[in-house]
Parts: structure tokens; C-alpha cells; sequence
């Protein structure tokens, strides 16, 4: 699913307060990160993944690989941050505005 730009910006909003759920370390990117930003992803919704600087991945992987892993879209990345939404399957709780 592709974002539009009034839907990221949208996001971006209800992102600005969230604390970061998942932090990624020193082995980046594991099978136990992906499975508890699953986990988050599939209660919040949007989430915040926080890269710690010795992280041997650059942000852009970090959200790559997560986006990719967890069929999400990647809303945002700044700084250490990657801000990551899907939808819930069965009832979603954001409501996106149309177009």
C-alpha cells in the first residue's frame, strides 16, 4: 500500500508524541526485533523504531528491512527514527483521510 502525501502528513501528527517501541542495537536488524515490532505494529498500528548509534545499518536499511519484513509503510525517517504504520487487519483504529 502506497501513502499519500496528506496521508503521511496525517501520520507524521499522531507520531510526534509516541515514545519509540522498538530499539535497534548493536546486531541490527534481528529475527527478534522484526517479531516484537510485529507484535507493536499489529496492537498501535504506528510505531517509532529508534536506531542506537552502533547499529552496524544505516537508517534507510533499518526502515527497509523492517518495512519490507513486516508489510508496512515507512512514514517517516528522521534522525534515528523510523516512523512505521499498517494497518490492523481486522479493525483498524486510525482513519486515514481519503486521497
Amino acid at each position: 500500500m502506497s501513502l499519500s502525501g496528506k496521508q503521511q502528513r496525517h501520520l507524521r501528527s499522531l507520531g510526534h508524541h509516541l515514545q519509540a517501541l522498538v530499539q535497534i542495537g548493536k546486531q541490527g536488524v534481528t529475527e527478534g526485533v522484526i517479531s516484537a515490532a510485529d507484535e507493536a505494529i499489529t496492537s498501535h498500528e504506528l510505531i517509532k523504531v529508534r536506531r542506537s548509534s552502533d547499529c552496524p545499518q544505516t537508517r534507510k536499511q533499518v526502515a527497509t528491512a523492517l518495512a519490507a519484513a513486516l508489510a508496512a509503510d515507512v512514514v517517516q525517517q528522521l534522525g534515528h527514527t523510523v516512523l512505521l504504520y499498517r494497518a490492523h487487519p481486522d479493525e483498524p483504529v486510525i482513519v486515514l483521510p481519503r486521497g
